[in-house]
């Protein structure tokens, strides 16, 4: 009886404490679970950060601009096809005519036949009109020979600006006049600042980038970027609201690819079609930031996507360029690199003049010899660049 007693003893205090005893709350796996958006947006902000802070480096390009390139041109006028001249021989009544200089190079004046004045200055034209009248004169002629219409010599004024096109360079031009031959920039909605991506535009002379920063000199008013352009100059300014990445090197298909948020590297190679078989995959390089004063990159794309390295996350403006063999100077491959990045936006912008609804033109251009193009027909399904 007494042991029966003490068991319920012991059983009621059993009892008692746990009803003092609190209660822990349930355990819910998804109450402070993150989605997948939540996720990937860390991750991207995360590994962009270690990508621009760890990564990039600031290249010095070798090119710079020289008092000589400010200074207008003291080079005469040298005629070509499509130039107009006033001819005439002085005491000849009825002997002012017009010639155009045809795409042989020749002009004809009078009963002459075709004299050959493509290259030649017009005191250098005027004298082989003169030798030719000669042989049908008495009296050694006069001859003045003035330039009517010149069009052999142009620059190119692409991009955002309000008249694209062709603009002859019959007297020296600075770029200051240049753009505003062309009408000045495109204002921006509102009345805003023209919508120029200045950092991303740029002028090509001879297939090659000049050292001239147009940010500089157009948002900050530095003459000393103010260059004397050349015949066959191009000069694009690229519209500050086109968010792209650009493609080029070895690659299927080099493109211009509509930037999307969280764009890796990865995703932006496939659109390009992947690498070619020949392509060096262990340097790949990524250039940000002005071209002229450009941070590049070098990404181990075939460690990525074996999965032994982390994919990077681009931004809108950043170029990708698969290399064809490996490259060790790095301003020299830079060089090379925005090199064939100009060429392929010349190609482009040439192009849109012509078809303003094609698709973008992508030339696979290695640092060296630009290779031959060949221009498919226009498509009304286009992206512009």
């Amino acid at each position: 009886m007494k042991r029966a007693i003490l068991a319920l003893i012991g059983c009621l205090g059993l009892l008692l404490a746990a009803c003092k005893t609190e209660h822990a709350p349930s355990f819910d796996p998804r109450a402070n679970a993150l989605t997948d958006q939540d996720l990937a947006q860390h991750k991207a902000l995360t590994n962009a950060a270690d990508f621009e802070e760890q990564s990039f480096t600031t290249v010095t390009l070798t090119n710079r601009i020289t008092p000589e390139m400010l200074k207008p041109s003291l080079e005469p006028y040298r005629l070509g096809p499509g130039d107009v001249l006033d001819i005439e021989t002085l005491g000849e009544q009825g002997s002012r005519s017009s010639a155009i200089v045809g795409p042989d190079g020749r002009i004809y004046y009078g009963l002459l036949p075709g004299l050959f004045v493509w290259g030649k200055t017009l005191a250098e034209a005027r004298a082989t009109i003169e030798e030719g009248l000669k042989k049908y004169l008495r009296v050694p002629p006069d001859v003045t020979v003035t330039l009517r219409s010149a069009v052999s010599q142009n620059v190119w004024v692409l991009g955002n600006v309000q008249a694209p096109g062709l603009y002859p360079l019959a007297t020296p031009m600075s770029v200051l006049e240049t753009i505003t031959a062309a009408g000045g920039t495109i204002a921006a909605p509102g009345g805003q600042d023209g919508v120029c991506d200045l950092q991303r535009s740029f002028i090509m002379r001879n297939g090659s980038l000049l050292p001239v920063d147009l940010d500089k000199l157009l948002r900050q008013g530095d003459l000393s970027q103010n260059i004397q352009l050349k015949p066959n100059d191009f000069l694009y300014l690229r519209s500050g609201t086109t968010r792209s990445i650009y493609v080029i090197g070895a690659v299927m298909l080099p493109s211009v690819i509509p930037y999307q948020e969280h764009t890796t590297l990865v995703k932006a190679i496939l659109a390009a079609g992947g690498p070619v078989p020949y392509a060096y995959q262990t340097q790949v390089a990524v250039i940000r930031g002005s071209l002229t004063e450009p941070r590049l990159a070098e990404v181990n794309y075939k460690e990525i996507v074996k999965g032994q390295a982390k994919d990077v996350f681009l931004q809108p403006g950043d170029i990708v360029y698969v290399p064809y063999v490996p490259w060790r100077k790095i301003a020299l491959f830079a060089e090379g690199m925005l090199k064939s990045f100009v060429q392929t936006m010349a190609v482009n912008g040439g192009y849109y003049l012509v078809y303003p609804d094609a698709y973008p033109q992508a030339p696979v251009v290695p640092t060296g010899q630009p290779q031959p193009v060949t221009l498919p027909p226009p498509n009304p399904t286009s992206i512009n660049p």
